[in-house]
């Protein structure tokens, strides 16, 4: 019996020990300065074969899967940051043209309501699309105008980043709704999912609102 529990408890080491390991050696190569956010993810490639090899599924046609859909996913990412490029500097350049008239300046009469409005688009189209999309595409809509209202900016980028950190957790594309349902057990329903990650949303817009409404509690002086 205890030979049986102590191999349940190695079992569940040997599942849990090396992508918390892989995870340690990205960020702490990152926070102790050895390497860059992009050395990092050469760091998070060889751990990833290192683990590979470890489970015994290290093999040549999956480096050639897993190389060809990195290739494919680096080259839709770089076709939306051209176009996501060109369409953000066309609103930018019209916006800072017509800056005496027009919707922004509507829409940004009081520094609150920007803030509101902002956060709610962007809360909005995190149930749509990818944030990579409105990283791309929204935020450089919204930058110049924050910048132009004397907001601080650090402010809003954790504002913007909070929000779509909910994202990650709002159907119908969450992506941690989606990896959660990759592992979790296969009595375990998508609605079952969304049912249950329901209190998280609440708590993380909960936080989002406390420090759009009280950002000196968090070092920001806010407008």
């Amino acid at each position: 019996m205890q030979f049986r529990q102590s191999e349940k408890y190695f079992k569940v080491a040997k599942a849990i020990v090396p992508p918390i390991s892989l995870i340690v050696a990205v960020l702490g190569s990152i926070f102790s300065g050895i390497a860059t956010p992009t050395e990092s993810a050469a760091v998070g490639a060889v751990g990833a074969l290192v683990l590979a090899a470890l489970y015994q599924r290290l093999s040549w046609k999956m480096l050639q899967e897993t190389s060809t859909e990195t290739i494919k996913v680096t080259a839709m990412v770089f076709a939306i940051l051209v176009g996501a490029t060109a369409f953000s500097n066309g609103i930018y350049l019209q916006w800072r043209g017509h800056h005496g008239g027009g919707i922004y300046p509507q829409l940004t009469a009081k520094e609150m309501s920007f803030i509101l409005i902002s956060m709610g688009i962007i809360l909005i189209l995190g149930f749509f699309i990818d944030f990579v999309e409105i990283s791309l595409i929204i935020v450089p809509i919204f930058y110049p105008i924050a910048l132009s209202l004397g907001i601080d900016m650090q402010w809003f980028a954790i504002l913007i980043a909070m929000n779509l950190q909910t994202s990650f957790l709002t159907p119908p594309f969450g992506f941690s709704l989606f990896y959660l349902k990759g592992v979790a057990p296969k009595s375990i329903q998508t609605t079952d999912i969304y049912k249950g990650v329901i209190p998280f949303i609440i708590i993380q817009v909960s936080v989002l609102v406390s420090l759009i409404v009280f950002p000196q509690w968090y070092g920001f002086s806010g407008f």
